[in-house]
């Protein structure tokens, strides 16, 4: 298995499936993370296959208790007064090192691990889910204990699911995700995989920016019905986070949204995550970098 790995995505649907065979897991708000526990260090990558090692050392070093060869998917996370905080988590990615380190003394962060990609000398992405789920567990039993890396709740029951979606989601639960237990680790979005979340969003391709490329202001993305459009301001950490990723063709060159905003052109390949209820509004939301 090579840096980076493609990750596996969940098919949004508006209710639970039930059944047979399904699994139901909590994914708490922060930001999705692969763990590498390579021969000598840990590598940490987004889920669009940056390294964000650097923004993450304090995980990185609890990583290093894992046995070499080891790849963990999961989510990295920031409590803040007993909840999962976005904002908080987006602070952390946009800290420079020494940033970070005063950022994990307020809130250490966390990763809370869902599947396990690579045993040692073992691609387990062939396996089912819950053999996976169940060599995973073994793994980090083997942690010493604090640890910043655990594994999020399961369970085969959809009532306990259910009650999960009905009352975590003031405690920063973004969404419950389902998972067919004889399911592989599949790269990209699959029927295997599906979650119900509370706020519905979809990704959305980054055509450009406006303000400095060290710190946009603003994102002009491709919605899906088409259209090119600019975004409300930028938070503050989510413009660092973003101007960190930017990479601009030779040249300075500008395009258009459809209502007339000039823009910077960006490379293509960057993608961010909007809020869908925002687009019919003027501007929408970006809420985090993809």
């Amino acid at each position: 298995m090579e840096f980076p790995v493609q990750v596996a995505l969940a098919r949004p649907v508006p209710t639970l499936p039930t059944g047979p065979g399904w699994w139901y897991e909590i994914k708490p708000d922060g930001h999705r993370t692969v763990m590498w526990r390579t021969a000598d260090a840990v590598r940490l990558q987004s889920r669009s296959g940056q390294d964000v090692t650097a923004s993450w050392t304090d995980l990185a070093l609890a990583g290093m208790d894992l046995p070499r060869g080891v790849v963990l998917d999961g989510q990295a996370v920031v409590a803040v007064d007993g909840r999962f905080s976005l904002e908080a988590a987006q602070s952390h990615t946009a800290s420079a090192p020494p940033g970070v380190g005063a950022a994990t003394q307020a809130h250490p962060a966390r990763f809370l691990v869902w599947d396990v990609l690579a045993l040692p000398g073992t691609d387990m992405r062939d396996h089912p889910y819950e053999e996976r789920r169940l060599a995973m567990l073994e793994v980090l039993e083997g942690l010493p204990s604090p640890s910043r890396i655990r594994a999020v709740p399961a369970s085969d029951d959809p009532d306990v699911a259910q009650a999960w979606y009905d009352s975590l989601q003031d405690a920063g639960v973004e969404c419950v995700v389902a998972k067919q237990a004889a399911s592989t680790y599949q790269a990209g979005c699959s029927s295997s995989w599906r979650k119900i979340q509370h706020t519905q969003t979809f990704d959305a391709e980054v055509l450009g920016y406006t303000g400095p490329a060290q710190r946009p202001r603003a994102l002009a993305v491709r919605l899906p019905d088409g259209r090119a459009v600019l975004s409300q301001t930028l938070a503050t950490p989510l413009a660092g986070q973003v101007g960190a990723c930017v990479a601009t063709p030779r040249g300075c060159a500008y395009g258009r949204t459809d209502a007339g905003e000039t823009y910077t052109v960006t490379m293509p390949g960057l993608v961010v995550e909007v809020l869908a209820e925002t687009v019919r509004h003027t501007g929408f939301t970006v809420t985090r970098l993809r």
